[in-house]
């Protein structure tokens, strides 16, 4: 995510440096978080001509790229950020995640290790470190740091979910429809928890509330009729994805 303060910029620049700076900077936050990665990533780099040395400004830059599935440029971005702070935990968070939709697992744990070095509680970190872990099909190991990210952080909805994915995962389809419901009667409008739990109740051959789930699903996000996307981009695990594949084959 991006910071939400920014450095000053240099007591040496002239005042026209300064505007210059401050207007850049408020364009590219806004363009970022409107989602104009393109425009946002002319900003930043712009704004890293007046201020190479800023790691935020590597590090928002690489965001963007990431979001423009550049991956190798936002790496490099993470990485420069990382070198000026060595000390700065989002930077490797972020790097993480871009290892991640890599599939470079061992690269994103080790990056939230560093992490969790510097913050054990920091739940984002044991969350990703469960995605990668079920990339290398370490499905235990996964569900612990699920579960710890879900335990450290009770509104942490999506590491409750993926504990619930990856009890599927490992034939613990008990244990997943608890976690599932427990989501859902919590936050009613999370469409990934009840997408997984219509997935769950349907090979558990309740159908009917399976069903009903799914009603609830179209009308907050379409896009879990895209079984390519919850395999390759929400990375559901295979079991709860067939599971996904084989209702909406009987539905359609």
């Amino acid at each position: 995510m991006l910071p939400a303060i920014a450095a000053p910029a240099p007591a040496d620049f002239s005042q026209a440096d300064i505007q210059a700076i401050a207007t850049l900077r408020e364009k590219a936050f806004i363009t970022s978080r409107e989602g104009d990665y393109a425009a946002a990533d002319e900003l930043w780099t712009q704004l890293l001509e007046y201020l190479p040395e800023e790691p935020a400004i590597w590090s928002n830059r690489g965001i963007v790229r990431a979001s423009q599935f550049q991956l190798d440029e936002a790496i490099a971005d993470y990485t420069q950020a990382i070198a000026l702070a060595p000390d700065e935990p989002d930077s490797y968070l972020n790097r993480g995640a871009a290892y991640e939709m890599q599939q470079e697992w061992e690269a994103a744990i080790a990056d939230y290790n560093y992490v969790l070095e510097i913050d054990p509680q920091e739940a984002g970190a044991l969350n990703n470190r469960g995605n990668a872990e079920a990339g290398l099909g370490d499905w235990e190991a996964a569900i612990a740091d699920y579960k710890t990210a879900a335990d450290l952080d009770p509104n942490f909805a999506l590491a409750r979910v993926n504990q619930g994915l990856a009890f599927y995962q490992v034939d613990r389809s008990d244990e997943a429809l608890k976690v599932l419901r427990g989501v859902v009667r919590k936050y009613p409008n999370f469409p990934d928890a009840r997408a997984a739990l219509t997935a769950g109740l349907w090979a558990s051959n309740k159908r009917g509330e399976a069903e009903s789930q799914w009603v609830a699903v179209e009308g907050l996000d379409s896009r879990y009729k895209d079984v390519d996307w919850v395999r390759n981009i929400r990375r559901w695990p295979p079991k709860m994805a067939d599971a996904l594949e084989q209702f909406l084959t009987l539905e359609g």
